[in-house]
């Protein structure tokens, strides 16, 4: 699998489980924005390239990524202010908002050995 490919399955594991928690706003990959595509592609060229990364270092580094784009902090995600509510340390999200960095973490390890360049 290409890192592409990885990213994919992990935004649509990431879209089926906002749905679970009545969180309709995503759209299909194809259909994403292409910021969201770059941004699950980054998270998944930084798992690969750190081993042994977990939850925490997943949203770290989403984090650092979003405050360097001119990302904030806001109560709701808006893409035209750069507003998001999980521009907060780890520590500070919602358990709900953890388990999408464990779920993404865990899809980009379980598919690392399929990884081709």
């Amino acid at each position: 699998m290409t890192t592409n490919q990885i990213a994919k399955v992990c935004y649509e594991t990431n879209r089926a489980y906002c749905q679970t928690i009545n969180d309709n706003s995503q759209n299909i990959w194809e259909e994403a924005p292409e910021w969201q595509r770059i941004s699950a592609i980054n998270g998944v060229t930084f798992h690969l390239l750190n081993p042994g990364s977990g939850p925490s270092h997943s949203h770290d580094n989403w984090l650092e990524e979003k405050l360097a784009g001119g990302w904030k902090y806001g109560p709701m995600k808006d893409p035209a202010k750069k507003e998001h509510p999980c521009c907060v340390p780890y520590a500070e999200l919602p358990a709900a908002q953890k388990a999408k960095d464990a779920l993404f973490s865990a899809v980009v390890n379980a598919l690392r050995d399929q990884h081709q360049s």
